[in-house]
C-alpha cells in the first residue's frame, strides 16, 4: 500500500494543497539545479568572458547525450505514479529498480561515447574565427572532464524522477540542497585554485559539479534502498525483467527522442549563434541560463502536473486529473506573467550581476544579454501553459503526444524562425532573440487546442485502482 500522503491527498479531496505541496519542492529543486549553472557562470564570469561562452557552447552538446537517458527517467516517474495511484506499492518498487539498473548501464555507455566524440562534435559546428579560436578549446576542456564523470550524475536524476512519481518531492529537494552547497564551495577553489589546490579554470567548474553530483547520487541511492520515504526498492528489483523493460522502453523512447531532439535543436541554434562575435555567444549562453531560472515556476508546475495526472489516472479518476491540469495552467501563467514584467523592466541590472570583469567585452555581453532577456519575456506565460500541458500528457503516458508538441515549439516555431529572422531578414542577434521567444508561443497554443479534445485520459498500466472517493471543494 502507498503512504496516505502519497496517494490520499493527491487522488482525493481538494486540489490546491496537493498541487502546491508537490510543486514548491520541485521549484526549489529546479532552482538548486540552476544554482549549479549560475555558480559556474558567476565564477567563470570573473575568470573570463570566453569561459562563459564556452559553457554555452558545451551545454547543448552535453545535454544531447544526457537527454537520451533522461527519457527513461521520465518513464520511471510515469509508471511509479500510476502504480502508486493504483495502490500497487510492490509494482512501483519493482519498476523503480528496473529503471535504476537500465539507466545506469546506459549512462556508462553515453559517458564513453561523449568523451570519445567531444572533438568530432565541436568540429562539426561552424564558427566565426575568433569564436573558434578562443571559445572552442575551453569548451573541449570542460566537456572532457564532464563526460568522464557523467555516470555519477545519473544516480540523482533517477532518484529524483522516481520520488517525484511516488509523490515525495521534499526528500530530493533536501538531497539537492546538500549537493549544491558542495558545488558552491568547490567552484571558486577549483577554478581559481587555493593552497594545495591548483588553478584549473573551466575544468575546475566541471570537476566541482561532478563531485557534488556524486554525493547526491550516493545519498539518493541510500534513500531508495534503506529508507521508507519512496517506492520500496530491493536489490532483487535490479535484476532485469523483460516485461518492465518493455514498458520502460515503450514509454521512455518518445521522451528520450523528445529530449534528444530538443538538445539537437539547441545545438542547431548554437551553430547559428556562433556565427556572431564572442560577446553575442556569451550573451546567448547567459540569457539561456537566466531564462532557465525564471522558468522555474512553470517547470515545477509541469512536473507536479505529471504526478497529479499519473496518480489520478492510476486511481481511475480522469476528471480530477483534468481539473488539476487547468488549475496548474492558470496558476503558472499568472506567476510567469508577473515574472515577465520584472524581466522586461529591469534586464540590465539582472544580466549585469553575472558579468563583473569590467572589460569592453563584458559590457557588450551585458548589452546583448539585456536585449535577449527583454524580448524573451514575451513568451513567459505561454511557457508556463506549455510545460503544464506537456506534464499532463506525460503523466497520462502519452509521451508521443508530448514529444510532438515539443517538436512543434522547437522545430516549427523556433529553429526556422531564428534562421529566417537572423540571417534571411538580416536582423542579426535580435532575430535570434525574437525567434527563441516565438517557439514557445506556437507550441503552447497548439498543445492547448489538442488538449481540449480529451483523448489523453487513459492510464498505461493494466492494474486497476481503487474506486474514486467523493471529493471536497478545491
Amino acid at each position: 500500500m502507498s503512504s496516505p500522503r502519497a496517494s490520499g491527498s493527491i487522488t482525493e479531496g481538494g486540489l490546491v494543497r496537493p498541487m502546491f505541496e508537490l510543486a514548491w519542492p520541485i521549484v526549489v529543486i529546479q532552482l538548486l539545479q540552476v544554482a549549479y549553472n549560475v555558480a559556474d557562470t558567476f565564477w567563470l564570469g570573473r575568470f573570463s568572458a570566453d569561459a562563459v561562452g564556452a559553457m554555452s557552447l558545451a551545454f547543448p552538446l552535453i545535454f544531447f547525450l544526457i537527454s537520451i537517458a533522461g527519457g527513461f527517467n521520465a518513464a520511471g516517474s510515469i509508471l511509479v505514479a500510476q502504480y502508486t495511484g493504483a495502490d500497487s506499492e510492490g509494482s512501483a518498487g519493482e519498476v523503480a529498480g528496473q529503471v535504476l539498473s537500465f539507466v545506469t548501464m546506459l549512462a556508462v555507455v553515453l559517458a564513453a561515447a561523449g568523451y570519445l566524440l567531444t572533438d568530432p562534435m565541436l568540429a562539426a559546428i561552424p564558427s566565426q574565427q575568433a569564436t573558434g579560436g578562443q571559445v572552442f578549446p575551453l569548451a573541449r576542456d570542460y566537456m572532457k572532464v564532464f563526460f568522464l564523470g557523467l555516470p555519477f550524475l545519473f544516480g540523482f536524476f533517477v532518484f529524483s524522477s522516481l520520488m517525484r512519481g511516488y509523490g515525495n518531492t521534499r526528500t530530493p529537494m533536501r538531497v539537492m540542497a546538500v549537493s549544491v552547497a558542495i558545488n558552491v564551495v568547490l567552484d571558486p577553489l577549483f577554478i581559481f585554485g587555493a593552497g594545495p589546490i591548483p588553478k584549473m579554470g573551466i575544468e575546475g567548474a566541471a570537476l566541482a559539479t561532478i563531485l557534488a553530483r556524486a554525493v547526491a547520487s550516493v545519498i539518493g541511492l541510500y534513500v531508495l534502498f534503506g529508507a521508507s520515504a519512496g517506492p520500496d526498492v530491493g536489490f532483487d528489483d535490479l535484476v532485469p525483467d523483460l516485461g518492465y523493460i518493455k514498458d520502460i522502453v515503450s514509454i521512455g523512447t518518445p521522451s528520450a527522442l523528445e529530449q534528444s531532439t530538443s538538445a539537437l535543436a539547441m545545438i542547431t541554434l548554437t551553430a547559428m549563434v556562433v556565427q556572431f562575435a564572442p560577446p553575442v555567444v556569451s550573451a546567448y549562453g547567459l540569457g539561456n541560463r537566466l531564462a532557465s531560472l525564471v522558468f522555474l515556476p512553470a517547470m515545477g508546475l509541469g512536473r507536479a502536473t505529471n504526478t497529479m495526472v499519473g496518480q489520478n489516472l492510476g486511481a481511475e479518476n480522469p476528471e480530477r486529473a483534468e481539473r488539476a491540469v487547468w488549475l496548474a495552467a492558470k496558476a503558472g501563467s499568472a506567476v510567469m506573467l508577473a515574472v515577465a514584467v520584472v524581466a522586461a523592466l529591469f534586464p540590465g541590472p539582472i544580466v549585469g550581476v553575472f558579468m563583473a570583469t569590467g572589460t569592453e567585452k563584458a559590457a557588450q555581453t551585458i548589452e546583448y544579454g539585456s536585449s535577449y532577456l527583454r524580448i524573451r519575456s514575451i513568451e513567459f506565460a505561454f511557457m508556463a501553459l506549455l510545460q503544464v500541458l506537456l506534464g499532463a500528457y506525460r503523466g497520462a503516458g502519452n509521451t508521443k503526444t508530448a514529444m510532438a508538441f515539443s517538436m512543434v515549439a522547437l522545430w516549427l516555431g523556433r529553429v526556422p524562425v531564428v534562421y529566417g529572422l537572423a540571417f534571411v531578414q538580416d536582423m542579426g542577434p535580435t532575430g535570434v532573440w525574437v525567434g527563441m521567444a516565438f517557439g514557445n508561443v506556437v507550441g503552447a497554443i497548439a498543445a492547448a487546442l489538442w488538449f481540449t479534445r480529451g483523448t489523453w485520459k487513459e492510464a498505461v498500466i493494466d492494474e486497476p485502482g481503487p474506486a474514486p472517493v467523493p471529493e471536497g471543494e478545491d
